[in-house]
């Protein structure tokens, strides 16, 4: 039985956006909107939280969405899309312009062409490059290549080594041997490869209403401690703390904790 039907924004890189602006940063979108009304309130909704959407563009195409089941019971949920391809951007789409002035540059793997272009252009201007790749295809690897700090859901590792154990799989996967690469593990909370170093940072026992957007509330959360400076482990446990509360409220966009819950929340020692 369907219990109630919400319409609420979202996305993941308009999630983590989101939450790096709830936390006090200065961003920008780059991206395409769809004409129709969802595309609309998108467009309004990172606005209205301060993000910069001036570099994105309008389409003539519905804008993507998705049909979030979420069971009540336990907040867990299941993610139906679909996505017009007059949304896609392509590698000769990429502009150098968006790059000015950016401390920190976070790709997606929905369009990885021009994810890895882009990439390649802010990692060559020596920015940190994070990314959210949830999927495996065939070009993943060139995408990974590209990036500085990948942000890895938990099954991606796996899925491209064919290593079950997360710590070997990231030895495998990470480059150069020096570099950093996260994986998120759910409530489980998260891992870091730092070097030659494996953390594990577990998560936080809250009670779930729904997890949708959690991840890219994470890498919000992460960004944000990144650029703060924090330690590998206090990167993990803030980004950790942002997701377990997200997860205690609806809503990916407006499920996002301030900063000053965030921290009165790690301040509990729970």
């Amino acid at each position: 039985m369907i219990a109630r039907h919400d319409i609420r924004p979202g996305g993941q890189v308009a999630t983590t956006l989101a939450a790096c602006a709830r936390f006090g940063l200065a961003t920008r979108y780059i991206g395409a909107f769809g004409n129709d009304d969802h595309g609309t309130r998108i467009r309004r909704a990172l606005e209205d939280r301060g993000i910069d959407v001036q570099s994105a563009v309008v389409r003539t195409a519905a804008n993507r969405y998705a049909v979030i089941l979420i069971d009540a019971t336990h907040g867990e949920r299941v993610v139906l899309w679909e996505r017009d391809a007059a949304l896609a951007f392509r590698p000769d789409d990429v502009c150098t312009e968006w790059l000015a002035g950016a401390a920190l540059l976070h790709v997606d793997a929905t369009d990885e062409a021009a994810a890895t272009r882009l990439a390649r252009l802010g990692r060559d201007r020596g920015l940190p490059v994070t990314c959210d790749v949830d999927r495996v295809t065939g070009a993943t690897s060139e995408l990974l290549d590209a990036v500085t700090v990948p942000i890895l859901a938990e099954h991606v590792p796996q899925d491209i080594t064919h290593e079950a154990d997360p710590e070997r799989a990231l030895r495998l996967l990470r480059r150069p041997p020096t570099g950093r690469i996260v994986l998120t593990l759910g409530a489980r909370g998260s891992a870091m490869l730092d070097g030659d170093r494996f953390i594990h940072v577990p998560g936080f026992d809250v009670s779930v209403v729904d997890t949708t957007g959690a991840g890219d509330v994470f890498r919000g959360a992460f960004i944000y401690s990144l650029l703060r400076g924090d330690r590998p482990a206090q990167m993990l446990r803030f980004a950790n703390a942002a997701a377990a509360l997200s997860c205690t409220r609806e809503g990916a966009i407006e499920g996002i904790p301030t900063l000053e819950e965030v921290e009165r929340f790690l301040a509990r020692g729970v």
